[in-house]
């Protein structure tokens, strides 16, 4: 019961006066009970710090040999002065032509055969970002007015969405396809989704090809996510057709993925191209809004209407090593959880009807615990990769002290006075992050927990007012933030985290390869001026 309480949070709401009865002219106030996120780094399970050693470990040992066969070889040189070693390698010791040739050509073999068995650096050339028309830009109180002119909304449904608007983090210069305010008209029609993922997908590609000066003839590899929206064919098929692609292009459609399908999508890139090296790998990930909302009154399904925005992303991958020159990243890690065997964790975003059979997108009251348990696990297994050596000493020495000794608590004694464990400084990995713009809850949470600073969830709250939540794509219009604002130099880490339903949380680590100059191409060109919020 105690544990069950540690998750629950209490605010006071409606306070007014009684106007009438018996009671009149007393104070009232109602309060308000949520879920909150759990504190996931005070209980943090030895298995994950385990996969993330084990990948480490077995990612280094080339790492861990090579410096003990330099200090032995240092050693050995050392001891001898300059004339006694001339006197070992010319005078004592006698060659022959057969002897130098196959030492070379050993020595020649070990090194093609190391460079051709280890994976080839991927690298991100440049990305782009949607930015929709200014005639689908919705403010808060437009969207609570459309949507009564609509029809399809009783007033407590209304104020009830205008009530989650308010808290939500979002701006009044989102963007919305004007389809789903149609009157008495269902949006998500297979006309309407393609209308609206294709004006998405073309603008941000078109973009992409641009900047990045490459043919679509010349992409081996395309991966493109929508979670809701599947037709058929599919909408990696029309990104095919509509730019003539090559006929042996490896084509990938992701659905039902959630917002967290965006590293998904790069993972998959990821080894499509080293299975296939020496090509350009397309990623885009996008979301059709005519499909994630919902025209009923169940609140539940009525909270992804107030979060959801139109938005899309399109990112170049290369593996090619010439590519180095003109890539702005390198990518270094990238770490999956995905926690539905849990029951709870999978049906805490789950698409569903309603009791008239209104189809809709559900939001469980188990979200935030749910999300907190993956992002525990997944930043468990993602620390050993990315923190330096001291954090993770500190922080190993303490959870095995907790492992092996853990403190007897009597009931008397209050929670607080448990020793709490070493949560580890992030802020030493990682120069910049971009969270996924899920809320401001969410986010609230996530610098809590994470102990991050606001100047660290700048991009994220920034993107979240500016569109919303915009899915898969977030964090590229977060990255397209911190370009812009001109913060990313040479050899910076990037965090990028996004979680979606099923229940996933995926992390990929990027590195600044040079200083990256501030676009002239940005979804943030008109706006940058005026974030963050608090100047």
């Amino acid at each position: 019961m105690a544990k069950e309480h540690a998750l629950l949070s209490t605010e006071i709401v409606n306070r007014g006066v009684e106007s009438s009865g018996p009671d009149a002219g007393s104070l009232t106030f109602s309060v308000r009970v949520r879920r909150r996120l759990p504190d996931f780094l005070q209980s943090v399970n030895l298995k994950y710090v385990k996969l993330g050693y084990h990948y480490m470990i077995s990612h280094g040992i080339y790492l861990m040999t090579l410096p003990v066969l330099v200090v032995i070889f240092g050693a050995e040189i050392g001891s001898l002065t300059k004339e006694e070693l001339w006197q070992k390698v010319w005078d004592e010791a006698s060659y022959d032509l057969a002897t130098v040739l196959a030492f070379f050509a050993v020595l020649v073999f070990t090194i093609s055969l190391y460079i051709t068995s280890r994976p080839r650096p991927v690298y991100l050339i440049d990305f782009a970002c949607y930015l929709p028309p200014e005639e689908n830009k919705v403010s808060k109180e437009e969207f609570i007015t459309l949507a009564r002119k609509s029809g399809k909304f009783d007033e407590a449904s209304l104020a009830f969405q205008s009530r989650i608007l308010q808290s939500s983090g979002l701006g009044d210069e989102t963007y919305m396809p004007q389809s789903v305010f149609a009157p008495g008209v269902n949006c998500a029609t297979m006309k309407e989704g393609r209308a609206e993922t294709s004006q998405a997908m073309f603008a941000a590609l078109d973009e992409l090809f641009e900047k990045c000066r490459v043919r679509p003839k010349d992409v081996s590899v395309l991966v493109v996510n929508c979670s809701l929206f599947n037709p058929t064919p599919s909408l990696s098929a029309m990104i095919v057709n509509h730019y003539k692609m090559r006929g042996n292009i490896l084509s990938y459609n992701l659905g039902g993925m959630g917002c967290s399908a965006g590293i998904i999508s790069v993972d998959l890139a990821r080894d499509m191209l080293q299975a296939n090296p020496g090509g350009y790998a397309v990623v885009v990930s996008t979301e059709a809004v005519s499909f994630t909302w919902y025209g009923g009154k169940r609140r539940s399904m009525l909270i992804p209407n107030c979060f959801f925005r139109s938005g899309c992303s399109a990112v170049l991958l290369s593996n090619r090593r010439r590519d180095f020159r003109r890539a702005k990243y390198s990518l270094e890690h990238i770490v999956r959880t995905h926690k539905g065997a849990d029951e709870r964790s999978f049906r805490s975003v789950y698409q569903e009807e309603d009791e008239e059979r209104i189809k809709g997108l559900s939001i469980s009251r188990d979200l935030l615990e749910v999300g907190g348990h993956a992002l525990k696990a997944n930043i468990t297994t993602l620390g050993p990769l990315v923190l330096p050596f001291s954090e993770q000493l500190l922080f190993f020495a303490a959870l095995l002290y907790r492992h092996f000794f853990p403190s007897k608590q009597s009931k008397a004694s209050p929670p607080a006075s448990t020793s709490a464990p070493y949560i580890p400084d992030y802020k030493r990995a990682f120069e910049h992050f971009c969270m996924h713009a899920a809320s401001r809850e969410v986010l609230d949470h996530l610098q809590r927990n994470l102990d991050l600073t606001d100047a660290n969830l700048e991009a994220s709250r920034a993107v979240l007012h500016r569109f919303g939540n915009t899915s898969s794509s977030s964090i590229w219009y977060e990255l397209a933030y911190l370009e812009s604002k001109g913060k990313v130099r040479a050899g910076d880490r990037v965090w990028q985290l996004a979680f979606g339903s099923g229940f996933k949380c995926n992390s990929a680590v990027w590195r600044a390869v040079r200083r990256v100059r501030k676009p002239t191409r940005s979804p943030w060109l008109g706006s940058i001026d005026r974030y963050p919020i608090g100047n």
